[in-house]
């Protein structure tokens, strides 16, 4: 969602006179909650969202050592984030006491170009992110960000999540941050929308699609990662992605316990445990709102056995013949 929109309802404040005429123009949809939606170059966007997409099509300028983190949301995106941070924080010689995860929520180290940064400007102020590499982050499938970074060698990681558990992950949070109880009715209209494909940054399968083709495509320009596999194997995976990144794992290193330091530091446990994660907000939304379970297959507590064979159908269907499996 535009978070913005989210918390706190503001639709359309943003918006250029050329945007609304754009907007205007395409397909449209009101989700669950009442919120505009339209389909913008293949994808569902609430509306301020369109602004900041068509803002970063128009002004983003990549460096080459640029990395973008790309995602469906409640697909690991906060979990990504922090790897990705501690990673890069090794060669920067931070004590323990001072690292930026122990004060800052991953989100508000790493921003989303398409709410964050782009959301009022296509030329914002960047140079707070002077450091090298700049690290940003993206619920925009390939398709919308590739025009723009197709000539740049800058980096994208994609983390993917099985649509079930990503369902269950967006019910909570959208409950959470809207401040109302689980409700059984906005779960199942939200599964409806998940199913016909007009959900938030939909459809998600073409989304998925999108980064899957684009590692198959050009695996040193795109990485690829499952989020159950980060799960059984976090530390194949971090190692995986710090080979991605540049910045490897040294074998002394990993002898002196630093891919395990690492693992530990963003762990679930640990981030949702620090100070700054139970008190602080970004974009007026709370940070401990980021931190649920993180488990894989938690969505068997909440779907019907006829819920599931439905998506399970779906998803079948439209991943076939990919190689894409879950």
């Amino acid at each position: 969602m535009d978070l913005k929109e989210l918390s706190s309802g503001v639709k359309d404040d943003k918006i250029s006179e050329e945007t609304k005429s754009l907007i205007s123009s395409l397909p449209s949809h009101t989700d669950s909650h009442g919120l505009k939606m339209c389909k913008y170059q293949g994808c569902w966007y609430y509306h301020n969202t369109v602004q900041g997409v068509v803002n970063f099509q128009r002004g983003f300028q990549p460096q080459d050592t640029d990395i973008i983190l790309a995602s469906n949301p409640k697909s690991g995106t906060t979990w990504l984030k922090a790897l990705t941070v501690a990673i890069l924080e090794r060669s920067r010689n931070h004590s323990s006491s001072n690292h930026p995860l122990l004060s800052d929520n991953p989100h508000g180290i790493v921003p989303f170009l398409e709410f964050d940064l782009y959301i009022e400007s296509s030329s914002p102020d960047l140079s707070k992110y002077s450091s090298v590499p700049r690290v940003f982050s993206t619920h925009m499938p390939l398709h919308a960000i590739h025009e723009t970074l197709k000539d740049s060698p800058c980096k994208i990681v994609y983390v993917a999540r099985n649509v079930k558990d990503t369902l269950i992950s967006w019910w909570y949070f959208r409950c959470a941050v809207r401040k109302i109880e689980l409700n059984r009715s906005i779960l199942e209209s939200m599964f409806k929308s998940f199913c016909e494909g007009t959900f938030f940054y939909g459809p998600y399968w073409e989304h998925l699609l999108s980064y899957w083709r684009g590692s198959l495509e050009d695996p040193k320009k795109i990485l690829f990662m499952k989020y159950e596999e980060m799960k059984a194997e976090p530390r194949a995976q971090i190692k995986r992605l710090a080979d991605f990144l540049g910045y490897p794992f040294t074998k002394e290193e990993e002898e002196n316990g630093c891919v395990d330091e690492v693992l530990n530091l963003c762990s679930l446990r640990n981030l949702s445990g620090l100070e700054v994660n139970k008190t602080g907000k970004v974009n007026n939304m709370e940070h401990k709102d980021f931190y649920r379970k993180g488990e894989v297959g938690d969505w068997k507590n909440y779907l019907t056995p006829e819920m599931e064979n439905q998506i399970d159908m779906i998803i079948q269907e439209k991943l076939q013949g990919s190689g894409l499996k879950f």
